[in-house]
């Protein structure tokens, strides 16, 4: 079978070499699955690059996860269409993947299979960053960066339909007005305007009541100047590449909350609330309240442009693979 393999760290472009090996067996408490659409995360990229927080032996598939028909395993009915995480060394860039049996979840009826790959990472962890960590409330203003892009735009989607007035944050028109697409009542383009600014003057000088960043940097500096008393910035990546240090003595004085988020974490720790959460987006789904905005499909032999791109932070919504 076709898999694209990662021999040495670099730039995805650079080091992932499409290949022909030998297709995977399932051992026990794992599924054989057909990749029928496969999304691209940032991880992805950071994966490849040798720094992500889970680091594969070489060579490794990337491709964090995807939507596939189970083929064969213990306790699975073959056909089965699913959405998991990728087991890796061995990810989802591939025509077929091995996963793990407890992983797996139905995927949901209203999605085809491009949309069902990339409702699952991103928008998992918008439901347990703006719910369980945030307690985001009908009526609160919620200030999500990178509106425009996978992460981002979930949390948009998911901010609306939490009851929430949402502003946007995206770098430039094209970006712009993808974000208003998606429902955000307010679109800041950070080349253009003055954040903190339009955020005081959009809430009458209160902040943002939660503020979603999985930029870092520059953002999150600008964040804690604009959130409100009591606010809560939920703290999800940096795709900007700087880990900021916030000011303790500044959330003290300000009376605000910086909260971590890590979903992998839950998979651990309270899988029930996973699966909690893939029947409420399910829900959603089905009710058109969500669905993952899919700006681009490539064939599996444009995986490495696409992680490129989406690393180089060029793409908007989600970029999926469909072999």
């Amino acid at each position: 079978m076709k898999a694209w393999r990662v021999h040495e760290n670099g730039r995805p472009r650079d080091v992932m070499r499409l290949e022909d090996v030998p297709e995977p067996e399932p051992g026990p408490g794992e599924l054989l699955v057909r990749v029928r659409a496969a999304n691209v995360n940032y991880p992805d990229a950071l994966l490849c690059l040798g720094q992500y927080q889970i680091r594969p032996p070489h060579p490794f598939t990337p491709g964090v996860e995807l939507c596939g028909e189970v083929l064969a395993g213990e306790g699975a009915e073959p056909g089965t269409r699913v959405i998991t995480q990728a087991a890796l060394p061995g990810g989802a860039f591939a025509e077929h993947a091995v996963v793990s049996a407890d992983s797996v979840l139905p995927a949901p009826g209203a999605l085809d299979d491009a949309e069902a790959a990339a409702l699952h990472i991103g928008y998992q962890t918008g439901w347990f960053g703006l719910h369980r960590r945030a307690r985001l409330r009908a009526g609160e203003t919620l200030l999500v960066h990178a509106a425009a892009g996978g992460v981002g735009s979930a949390a948009v989607q998911l901010g609306k339909a939490a009851g929430a007035t949402v502003i946007g944050v995206t770098g430039g028109p094209r970006k712009a007005a993808i974000a208003r697409e998606l429902g955000c009542d307010l679109v800041i383009d950070r080349n253009t305007d003055d954040l903190v600014a339009a955020v005081k003057e959009a809430t009458g000088g209160r902040g943002a009541d939660v503020v979603y960043d999985p930029v870092g940097g520059d953002a999150y500096t600008k964040s804690a100047k604009c959130v409100a008393f009591e606010g809560r910035i939920v703290v999800v990546g940096f795709a900007s590449g700087t880990v900021p240090t916030p000011g303790l003595n500044h959330a003290l004085v300000k009376n605000y909350t910086i909260l971590g988020l890590h979903w992998g974490l839950y998979r651990q720790h309270d899988p029930a609330a996973v699966r909690a959460c893939h029947e409420e987006l399910t829900r959603l789904a089905a009710e058109g309240a969500v669905r993952p905005l899919v700006s681009e499909r490539v064939a599996l032999d444009g995986a490495a442009d696409a992680v490129q791109r989406v690393f180089d932070g060029v793409t908007t919504g989600r970029v999926v693979v469909v072999p």
